[in-house]
């Protein structure tokens, strides 16, 4: 059997070194890590757990590389995401990005994979990916960018993600195909995903679903039973909703829920009326968030006990009131679940800071989603070992790479270089 060495920096959990063992076991090379590297001390301890093997900690501390062939990583995304800023090379975590080709210059592998957020095409008008394209062809490497969505790689979750791959004096031919747009998980156009139709979808998320998770993981009663109030006792309509405070596709109002007092029917249409008219030019630029005075809520609400409704509304604490204006007072993170997932179709994506509230209704049980039902969404085996603790696994495993995409990269990336693998040695 063929030897492969690589590395693995910005490990996290170790998610691109699981999807690249698997790809080098596929087509019997044995795998070798040299080095790995993560900052965050729990996620070395999960990697440990796993791979027997603690990760170096900051890489800016790493004078060299060791001689390998692949180098892997999942380099920090928060700088070009969509959640975030987009702040770019502008901010501390995208210069991180450097400290790959610094260390690259110390020891030159055939190839890389690296993985991050698909904001990344597109940070400052794509000067970015133009900045990360001129620093690896000036070494000698091809450069493609590939936009996959994990749920083309038989995983329930729609999560686009991009993978740079670049291999060195050559020009490779992937069998990878980038997605052309972004695809939404709840659509109400069957077209717009071919595979949104259960019928065709090679898997879901009833089939990541555990049997009978631990009741820790249920809805609390007030929660439930608000919703079967919204619902008329079908729960069943809670499939493909969000619980989030402004206006959305698919949405529901804490304030129809009751869920911090319950509200008159003129206070949920007032409530209504409220975030759908704060984006209104006339009340200022910007959508969400913006504070309105009472006239300005007269004009679009006209009621005659509006000072009462607004009073009642603060005290319930749907609305807060600074100096003359108001605004809405709760937001998504305040709801034990604020997403819920359909069974029969596909997942959102995981993401770090929501994970933990991911829920689904199922076999006539609201709650959440477990540690390793998100694991399952990602990928991940059921003998890999989580972190002990649930809100952290949550936020590692949204912070992951899907481990079937990365086998799918690996293998067409291990397939150019197999011809001169050992030549290198």
């Amino acid at each position: 059997m063929k030897e492969i060495r690589f590395v693995d920096l910005f490990a996290g959990i170790g998610g691109m070194r699981l999807g690249f063992e698997r790809a080098a076991d596929s087509l019997k090379l044995r795998s070798e890590c040299v080095l790995s590297c993560e900052l965050d001390a729990d996620s070395r301890s999960v990697y440990e757990n796993n791979f027997g093997e603690y990760p170096l900690g900051d890489i800016r501390l790493i004078d060299e590389l060791p001689p390998h062939e692949i180098l892997l990583a999942g380099f920090p995304c928060q700088s070009f995401s969509y959640a975030g800023r987009q702040a770019g090379f502008g901010d501390t975590r995208g210069t991180l990005f450097f400290e790959i080709t610094r260390l690259i210059d110390t020891y030159k592998p055939i190839a890389f994979i690296l993985e991050n957020v698909r904001g990344l095409l597109s940070n400052d008008k794509g000067r970015t990916i133009e900045t990360i394209r001129q620093e690896f062809q000036s070494r000698g490497y091809s450069f493609d960018t590939f936009l996959l969505n994990s749920a083309n790689f038989e995983l329930p979750q729609n999560r686009l993600r991009v993978y740079i791959v670049g291999v060195l004096n050559a020009a490779p031919k992937f069998n990878l195909y980038s997605e052309t747009k972004p695809l939404d998980s709840y659509s109400d156009n069957p077209d717009e995903i071919p595979w949104l139709d259960s019928e065709s979808l090679p898997v879901t998320v009833a089939d990541i679903l555990e049997e009978d998770p631990d009741k820790k993981y249920n809805c609390s009663r007030k929660f439930v039973n608000a919703l079967k109030r919204k619902f008329d006792g079908d729960l069943n309509g809670v499939h493909g909703m969000r619980i989030i405070d402004r206006i959305g596709k698919n949405s529901i109002y804490s304030w129809e829920l009751s869920l911090r007092g319950k509200c008159s029917a003129d206070e949920i249409k007032l409530m209504n009326r409220f975030i759908l008219k704060r984006r209104d030019n006339e009340f200022g630029e910007g959508r969400d968030h913006k504070m309105l005075t009472k006239a300005q809520i007269r004009s679009f609400f006209p009621h005659s006990n509006l000072d009462k409704l607004l009073e009642s509304l603060v005290a319930k604490s749907y609305l807060k009131k600074v100096k003359s204006k108001y605004k809405t007072m709760t937001g998504n993170f305040s709801f034990e679940v604020y997403k819920f997932l359909e069974p029969n179709k596909i997942a959102v994506t995981l993401v770090a800071s929501d994970a933990n509230r991911l829920g689904v209704y199922y076999k006539d049980r609201l709650r959440k989603i477990t540690p390793r039902e998100a694991a399952r969404l990602q990928g991940f085996p059921d003998d890999f070992i989580l972190h002990d603790n649930d809100d952290r696994a949550y936020y590692q495993l949204g912070n992951s790479v899907s481990i079937n995409v990365v086998e799918s990269v690996a293998e067409e990336v291990l397939l150019n270089i197999k011809p001169t693998l050992l030549k290198r040695r």
